[in-house]
């Protein structure tokens, strides 16, 4: 799908956080306080992302994981856009849209909070 094409399909929201990047508001999101049972996948290209097994309440405001579906699901950059210290961006694995943030602060087993954005995400529910 060219972009022309997603962003006739997304919403102006979504295309701001996939494809430049943006935040949306915090505890004002479709899946921070969502318990449902499911796989959530990429709004852009439908790929498998995060399982709601490995979801959990952060109280950050958005929805958090612990660890993607697999490896090969999420990719990272640098993020160097706050002054206040860099900060590693989580992007698709597939189409590389902009899905959020991963911080070392999170529960075990991976210690790592993977803070998303709802807009960029679709639950599959089970």
């Amino acid at each position: 799908m060219n972009k022309s094409e997603l962003k006739a399909r997304l919403s102006d929201l979504q295309w701001k956080v996939t494809q430049k990047g943006g935040t949306e508001r915090p505890f004002q999101n479709e899946y921070n306080d969502c318990k449902d049972s499911g796989t959530y996948h990429c709004i852009c290209c439908d790929q498998p992302l995060f399982h709601s097994e490995a979801k959990y309440d952060s109280g950050t405001g958005w929805p958090s994981f612990f660890q993607p579906v697999n490896e090969q699901a999420v990719g990272e950059k640098s993020d160097r856009s706050l002054f206040l210290r860099p900060r590693t961006e989580i992007v698709c694995g597939q189409c590389e849209a902009h899905l959020g943030h991963v911080f070392e602060d999170g529960p075990q087993p991976t210690g790592l909070r993977y803070c998303m954005n709802s807009a960029a995400l679709d639950l599959h529910r089970d």
